[in-house]
């Protein structure tokens, strides 16, 4: 009898792990959320992607992103590959997605190293708690993916901010580097001009609390996957990342600001499944109302 439940338990287990793998991880989906938060003007469209992961060839992924909506303003929050030899073939991929008024993105840690494998029991451990290794990684080509971006016209939002009105909106626009990796410089962050709609790009929602208190509208981040691996019911069980594990993915209200972390589209090949978290990308409709 013994043997037949633990023969059942392993058969379950290669079921859930062959979904994991060969299902979910690629049943890429759309997700849309209106907001009345701009201080006038809009509508404006906003094609949020993140997290994509991308290896040279990836066609399946390439097949999703080109059926996405034309959007006013495309926002990507790092981690576009997931090996170096990816640039060209991300950067082509991207090109028809760029937003009709403005393209703008952030590099995270996978674009500039090159991807290893990990001790995924690594990941319960909390950011804060885990001893400091010095390993020597070897640096990927995120300087080629930002010239090749740029010169198809995307902004790169390195600690930096891109002003200016969109379509009748004003707005201050600001971009940190990868707190993840402790590139993040907080200290260009403090709003200038608060009568503007504030939006604050970043890849990893690290810095979310300090960004709602220097008064930013909208922080669009992604770095956690959503959490790639969570319970039936939603609940994540590790985000990689200070925040609260309910907040790994979606839209959220905090105080006067909203957070949209989003779960991404790719996993790093040497982790290529999820688990109740399909890949998504999101469309945020921005009309007026603050």
């Amino acid at each position: 009898m013994l043997w037949w439940v633990l023969l059942g338990l392993l058969a379950a287990g290669l079921l859930v792990a062959g979904y994991a793998i060969l299902v979910e991880r690629r049943w890429y989906r759309l997700a849309r959320y209106r907001l009345d938060i701009l201080p006038g003007g809009g509508p404006l469209t906003v094609l949020h992607l993140s997290d994509l992961h991308m290896l040279d060839g990836e066609r399946h992924k390439r097949r999703f992103l080109r059926g996405l909506p034309e959007a006013d303003v495309t926002i990507v929050t790092g981690d576009l590959l997931g090996e170096p030899e990816a640039v060209e073939y991300v950067v082509e991929t991207l090109r028809p997605l760029r937003g009709r008024l403005v393209s703008l993105f952030v590099l995270g840690s996978n674009d500039l190293y090159a991807p290893r494998p990990l001790n995924p029991l690594r990941y319960f451990v909390p950011p804060d708690r885990r001893k400091r290794r010095r390993v020597r990684r070897r640096r990927g080509r995120g300087e080629d993916l930002v010239a090749q971006l740029e010169a198809d016209g995307w902004a790169h939002l390195k600690n930096r901010r891109h002003n200016g009105g969109l379509d009748g909106v004003p707005m201050e626009i600001l971009g940190l580097d990868d707190p993840h990796v402790h590139r993040g410089d907080v200290s260009v962050s403090p709003r200038r001009e608060e009568e503007r709609f504030g939006l604050a790009v970043v890849h990893s929602p690290d810095p979310a609390a300090e960004l709602v208190a220097m008064g930013w509208d909208l922080i669009v981040t992604g770095h956690t996957h959503g959490g790639q691996v969570r319970l039936p019911w939603g609940r994540a069980l590790v985000t990689n990342s200070t925040i609260p594990r309910r907040m790994a993915s979606g839209l959220h209200r905090i105080g006067k600001s909203f957070l949209h972390v989003s779960p991404g589209l790719g996993t790093s090949k040497y982790a290529p499944f999820r688990l109740f978290c399909r890949p998504e990308a999101t469309l945020l409709e921005l009309h007026a109302g603050r």
